[in-house]
């Protein structure tokens, strides 16, 4: 039978332990690490951007977003998801200042701020192009929303193709990912999904 001076001790110690974890959890809740960038992969990228200026991961912050990796040539994926994008802001009665559509070059090679402007602009004037000066800058944009990309064609043949990942992006207004849009999703879950984004 437990007397009342062991019953005391268990509760000193019981009270103890629940204070410790307490602390413990208020510790994590509070020095946790924040949010990385993209919430991909954390990587740090810089490209010239079609309205002036170079863009970075930092500016992502601030606006949601639609973010598409493609190359100018492209033969229907691409102008396939840019219409697709601009017909789902469109849809949502969204403006560019509620949702930014944004496509990232992966054929630096080829593409110059100047086609990936008048490429863009042909769907929607609003759309942000952006372009790496070089292909180290290219990899980095690639790297950090997990993208892939190679070339397809002859050794110096001027019209490859380049196969790449068919994916939006969709990012937070704090810069965070949220998740992705597949190539040719239904138009209802796409619109959903976007719903949600701009939601917060």
């Amino acid at each position: 039978m437990a007397t009342p001076k062991s019953l005391r001790t268990f509760r000193i110690v019981l009270w103890t332990l629940v204070a410790i974890v307490a602390l413990g959890a208020t510790a994590l809740y509070l020095f946790r690490p924040p949010a990385r960038p993209l919430g991909i992969t954390g990587q740090e990228f810089a490209l010239n951007s079609t309205k002036g200026g170079a863009f970075t991961q930092d500016d992502l912050r601030g606006v949601p977003s639609l973010i598409f990796f493609g190359f100018t040539y492209c033969p229907d994926v691409c102008p396939t998801t840019l219409a697709e994008t601009t017909a789902i802001r469109s849809e949502l009665g969204l403006t560019p200042d509620q949702l930014r559509i944004i496509f990232v070059s992966v054929d630096p090679e080829r593409d110059t701020l100047d086609m990936v402007r008048s490429y863009v602009e042909g769907f929607d004037p609003s759309i942000i192009g952006l372009v790496g000066s070089s292909l180290e800058q290219t990899e980095n944009a690639k790297a950090a929303f997990g993208v892939f990309s190679e070339k397809v064609g002859d050794p110096g043949d001027p019209y490859y193709t380049v196969n790449h990942t068919a994916l939006t992006f969709l990012v937070k207004a704090d810069g965070t990912f949220q998740g992705t849009i597949s190539y040719e999703e239904p138009m209802e879950t796409a619109l959903a999904k976007v719903k949600r984004l701009v939601q917060g």
